[in-house]
């Protein structure tokens, strides 16, 4: 947009942000060029330009600083102590590309630090030459008090470390207890910065039997998994309690709960008719029921407090840490077959063009006619749609519940497709193990048309409630997915160029955009890789009550509300829903309403704290079970590159492993940033992203998940197939080195 008169150009803006020695948001630069009025409207218009632009970039509480520099005023995690020298980065980064800045921690007036590592700090930044200095204002929390490790032995002394693959020092040991070196342990840390010591407090036992990688991320993240004696006698007498009679009976219909095969518990059930309202010809009525959670969870009790600091359950291939205790989690709010059970309803009805057209919710009773396996559900209806008989699920159940709901779902597939949200679909892993936990195979999950119906029907009911409250003028917990950043849009038009891919910056970014041009590639040997690479352009979704819509869903209104017996985000909707449609006790409590930002982040960062917790034990298992190939040979596609070398996993397995540019013989390689790439410099070798090739696994460590690979002929051998089908150099090298790229792996949550 062109400057109004009055307005501070751009230029104007950066150097206000840069030299105003306290956080500079829209209020301080309006009263420093002294706007109001429409000037006002007008500056908040050019910040957000400037901000997509990414000239700048804002942090929590709405202050503006440079995009890739670090706001005046913001909390630090302290990562390294090395005598008097202390180092912190933000403990929030979202400049995808820039890499997290390290500041230099000035600690005044004492002759040693009394920070650690994992301190959190609220701290004054400022920028000195080619660094960040950070003058600490106050410490907001201490570090983990306990350290999980391994205990090593080395010239008669004992040391515990080994199961971060980012931190290499290990901690001296004290008091080993009763354990052994080789013992997966829990200990203490006693000392202050540089001298940390540890006094082992519990041995775990054999860090490589396969159910201690689950127990290991546990306890890395500090993920509460023991329920108190308490807590548990709260939920046994909450569970006795009678529903009610205050519910809309909905015990005839043939409600459905269809779920993976293993599934711990079951929060929803689905069930479709045709429309007899002539008003909505050839469409539907559904009902979403979903477990009336916050009838058993009141605010404030013990059980809310649990659940608040869990912020979601955690899934692990051996075992899930609950949100809820067993007595609610898996019996009386879990929807199961031929019992009644308390539900909060979303009555639909939707037009044939798969439209929402009403809604409205209620607390029922019900009475689920079948769980019922994704793969039995998909059986029974290919067996009817080619006129035989299901052998999976009875044929009256067939008949009355599941192709009403398939057909209910065409209509609801029509409303997706002309909406085209983001359409990226990636494999994701699954272990499968024996009764003794040992892994029988790693592969991907196979997907399904009815993963894709309870999906459907899940995403209707969810943007029904966040509807439903904006209607009320009820607070709402949003599930909020912001557009890609410009940042990280030229960073995707420059991939994009190396395979002769155009993508206008100037056009209005939406998920239809990323899919026409997957659309395009078809059969492309590399459209998987260009498909993970239009998944790193998009921001990380995240919980808050001020709606800015759902990207990578193509919707205006959504909110999380289908799953509140593993996510509190959920719990939060129940509670506003119970109010707004006066549907007894349970409802939102006036502290929530009045903090609905603050517990928007704290169950964000929970959130994220899961997926880190699930990734890491999945690469775990993944190292466990390739432990017995090290030195062999193997099929890999490389799916990252940085300045150090590149990572590449193993084809049909997964797992990342690092081969370092040091090991790729004696010739010097450049980081083509842009492309992706390594370049010889002499040669022309290259190894680039997505490329398939042969490397030798030489380290497969599954206490850490740490996977290392070599080149099977100990030299460079990238000349071969680029993930383009072509052959020979790529088409653009970068003329200076380049730094680390920022590589993320983000998960698939809604």
């Amino acid at each position: 947009m062109r400057n109004r008169p009055g307005l501070p150009s751009r230029q104007q803006i950066l150097d206000f942000i840069a030299q105003s020695d306290k956080p500079a948001g829209k209020r301080e630069i309006a009263r420093a060029f002294a706007l109001s009025g429409a000037d006002k409207i007008a500056l908040k218009a050019l910040l957000k330009d400037m901000t997509d632009e990414g000239l700048i970039d804002v942090a929590p509480g709405r202050a503006f600083h440079r995009m890739g520099g670090v706001p005046k005023v913001t909390v630090l995690r302290v990562v390294d102590v090395d005598g008097d020298a202390v180092w912190a980065v933000p403990e929030r980064w979202e400049a995808e590309g820039i890499p997290q800045p390290r500041l230099r921690v000035i600690e005044r007036g004492r002759r040693q630090s009394a920070l650690g590592p994992g301190d959190r700090i609220l701290a004054r930044t400022e920028e000195a030459g080619n660094g960040w200095l950070a003058h600490p204002m106050k410490t907001l929390a201490r570090g983990e008090e306990q350290i999980l490790g391994v205990l090593r032995e080395e010239g008669g002394r004992l040391f515990l470390g080994g199961l971060d693959k980012k931190v290499g020092r290990d901690v001296p040991v004290v008091d080993r207890g009763d354990a052994e070196p080789g013992d997966l342990v829990l200990a203490e840390k006693t000392g202050r910065p540089p001298r940390i010591m540890a006094k082992v407090v519990e041995r775990l036992g054999d860090p490589f039997a396969p159910r201690s990688f689950s127990m290991i991320a546990i306890h890395k993240h500090g993920i509460p998994n023991v329920f108190s004696p308490d807590l548990i006698d709260e939920a046994t007498r909450i569970a006795r309690q009678p529903l009610g009679e205050d519910r809309e009976d909905l015990r005839h219909l043939p409600i459905v709960a269809i779920d993976p095969a293993d599934a711990r518990d079951h929060d929803d059930a689905v069930w479709a008719t045709p429309d007899d309202d002539p008003a909505n010809a050839e469409g539907f009525r559904a009902i979403v029921a979903i477990a009336d959670v916050s009838f058993y969870v009141r605010p404030g009790s013990l059980l809310d407090k649990e659940a608040r600091k869990r912020g979601n359950s955690v899934y692990f291939p051996d075992r899930v840490v609950p949100m809820l205790p067993e007595v609610l989690s898996a019996n009386v709010c879990s929807l199961k077959e031929g019992v009644d059970r308390a539900a909060l309803v979303c009555h639909l009805r939707i037009g044939k063009d798969g439209e929402l057209r009403e809604w409205r919710f209620s607390r029922a009773v019900v009475r689920i006619a079948a769980n019922i396996a994704y793969e039995d559900a998909q059986a029974a209806v290919d067996a009817a749609g080619a006129g035989e008989e299901p052998s999976t699920v009875a044929p009256d159940l067939t008949r009355d519940a599941l192709l009403p709901l398939w057909n209910c779902w065409a209509a609801l597939s029509r409303a997706r497709d002309s909406r085209s949200p983001l359409d990226l679909d990636l494999p994701e892993r699954r272990v499968v193990l024996d009764e003794k936990g040992r892994i029988l195979s790693v592969a991907p999950r196979e997907r399904l048309d009815a993963h894709r119906l309870i999906e459907d029907f899940m995403i209707a009911a969810n943007v029904a409630a966040a509807k439903a409250l904006e209607r009320k003028k009820a607070p709402v917990m949003y599930r909020i997915h912001e557009p890609p950043s410009r940042e990280k849009l030229v960073a995707l038009k420059d991939y994009l160029k190396t395979f002769d891919l155009s993508f206008a910056l100037g056009q209005v970014v939406k998920p239809g955009t990323f899919n026409h041009i997957l659309g395009t590639l078809k059969e492309h040997e590399a459209r998987e890789e260009i498909m993970t690479q239009v998944l790193r352009t998009q921001t990380q979704a995240y919980y808050g009550p001020e709606n800015a819509g759902h990207f990578g869903l193509a919707l205006g209104s959504y909110a999380h509300f289908t799953s509140p017996i593993r996510r509190y985000a959920d719990l939060i909707v129940h509670r506003s829903l119970v109010d707004a449609y006066k549907l007894g006790a349970g409802g939102l409590s006036k502290e929530d309403a009045a903090n609905m930002a603050r517990v928007g982040e704290l169950i964000s960062g929970l959130e994220r704290r899961a997926m880190e917790a699930e990734r890491e034990t999945i690469d775990r298992y993944v190292a466990a079970y390739l432990a017995d190939h090290v030195g062999e040979v193997m099929d890999a596609k490389i799916t990252g590159v940085a300045a150090f070398g590149f990572f590449a996993t193993v084809e049909g397995v997964g797992g990342d492993g690092l081969v370092p540019a040091r090991d790729l013989g004696r010739e010097y390689f450049r980081h083509d940033e842009a492309g992706q790439r390594l370049v010889g410099e002499e040669t022309g070798e290259f190894f680039a992203l997505g490329q398939r090739l042969k490397l030798r696994l030489v380290e497969a460590n599954p206490v850490s998940g740490a996977l290392r690979f070599e080149l099977p002929d100990g030299k460079g051998s990238g000349s071969g197939e680029r993930p383009d089908g072509r052959r020979g150099p790529p088409p653009r090298v970068m003329k200076r080195r380049g730094r680390p790229a920022n590589i993320r792996h983000q998960g698939k949550r809604r």
